[in-house]
């Protein structure tokens, strides 16, 4: 799909709503406002990257999956796998408006766990899916043997694994319909930076713009990712987010597996699953510490592949004994420390600025329950359909973490 242009001066000297960040959150945000018939005003979303190739979105390894250890998350896992699958029919398209339909590759999540303590984890956390509606099986090591053959599993307590509405989609694919369509029914995007926000009280009234433009503003939603604590400094406000490094290579092998390989979550902390027809993609933290980096850091710091992720990949799956690297990438999660779960909604002592933020690696699948989170408190001051209420930011006010242990 081909790089948008955007303009970089808006139309406009006053927006309802203006949107910084225009990735997967941002985009949904916007679409889900301007799709719905109760929401009154224009939309200004502001993009510093139109071509998102420093995005956490464009590095997004474009899975989904209901493995959750809280019940939100849950929830709002299973909502993405509803939007997806009837994707122009969500977007509410029309023939010949050039929106691709999107798909589930349902190969599912594995989750493996070599002691009894994680194993007990992964149950308890299956009970949870389980009354939430999720598909979820706990396994021995023989019974996930027997599915997956070419696993070696000798030092293997248990497993969860669940292939329904789990796999992946394309990530970049949805983001960029989004856009069109939010384009479509209105919303203006340009390719600019917030770099000001003026306050009186508990409001934000304008925004000023890096070229120079001061725009009034009913409400402001921090959608910028990666530099979404950037972005709330310039309202004095503090957010516990950070770049993160994570690294993911794409590798071949001599002989493919006989089937796919679910996105399997090695105890090491690297996983593993099916690329495309006959590839593989395998991805960790850093070997070191999980440190902050600058969001613009997109350098390789280790040598992840050769001391942490084949020798795991040769013990787990012997046949990948023989991994060639094809292409590589290194991206960022925009960490939340607090907890690693995303903050929603407004501010508590700033009532029109609202988050969007705090993913952890989860954006891509969360965008579409937590834009039309956002879009519901924009419009009608409260949430319609799920309650994100648990992902507010009073929590991190009342230092009350809703903590997210199933981080990969």
């Amino acid at each position: 799909m081909a790089t948008p242009s955007f303009p970089q001066h808006p139309s406009s000297t006053f927006y309802e709503v203006v949107i910084i960040g225009g990735a997967t959150s941002g985009s949904a945000i916007a679409w889900f406002l301007v799709s719905n018939p109760d929401f009154k005003g224009k939309v200004l979303v502001v993009e510093k990257d139109p071509s998102l190739a420093y995005s956490a979105t464009l590095a997004s390894n474009n899975c989904m999956r209901q493995q959750f250890a809280t019940e939100i998350n849950v929830k709002i896992a299973q909502y993405a796998a509803e939007f997806v699958k009837d994707f122009r029919k969500n977007l509410k398209c029309e023939d010949g408006d050039g929106i691709p339909d999107i798909s589930i590759r349902n190969f599912g999540y594995l989750y493996l766990a070599d002691t009894s303590e994680f194993a007990a984890v992964l149950e308890k956390d299956q009970k949870l899916q389980a009354n939430c509606g999720s598909g979820t099986k706990i396994m021995s090591a023989d019974e996930i043997a027997s599915k997956y053959p070419f696993l070696a599993l000798d030092d293997i307590k248990a497993g969860s694994l669940n292939t329904f509405d789990e796999g992946a989609f394309d990530a970049l694919g949805m983001v960029h319909s989004l856009r069109k369509r939010a384009q479509q029914l209105g919303v203006d995007y340009i390719n600019n930076q917030v770099v000001g926000m003026a306050r009186v009280g508990n409001k934000i009234t304008s925004v000023t713009l890096k070229t120079g433009e001061s725009i009034s503003v009913g409400n402001v939603v921090n959608a910028a990712g990666t530099r979404a604590a950037e972005v709330s400094r310039l309202a004095g406000i503090d957010l516990p987010i950070e770049a993160r490094r994570r690294y993911t290579y794409i590798f071949s092998v001599d002989e493919p597996l006989s089937q796919d390989l679910p996105l399997t979550i090695d105890p090491t902390g690297v996983h593993m699953r099916s690329y495309g027809k006959k590839d593989y993609l395998v991805g960790c933290p850093p070997i070191g510490p999980d440190v902050a980096v600058n969001p613009d850091d997109f350098s390789y710091a280790e040598d992840v592949w050769n001391l942490k992720m084949l020798p795991v990949l040769k013990k787990r799956v012997p046949q990948f004994s023989t991994a060639k690297v094809t292409h590589s990438w290194m991206g960022h999660y925009e960490f939340n420390t607090f907890d690693h779960n995303a903050i929603i909604g407004p501010h508590n002592g700033v009532s029109n600025l609202l988050f969007c933020v705090g993913f952890s690696g989860h954006g891509s699948q969360q965008a579409p329950a937590c834009g039309r989170g956002v879009a519901e408190l924009i419009t009608y001051g409260e949430f319609r359909t799920l309650d994100l209420s648990a992902l507010g930011y009073g929590r991190i006010a009342r230092n009350e973490p809703l903590m997210e242990r199933a981080v990969i």
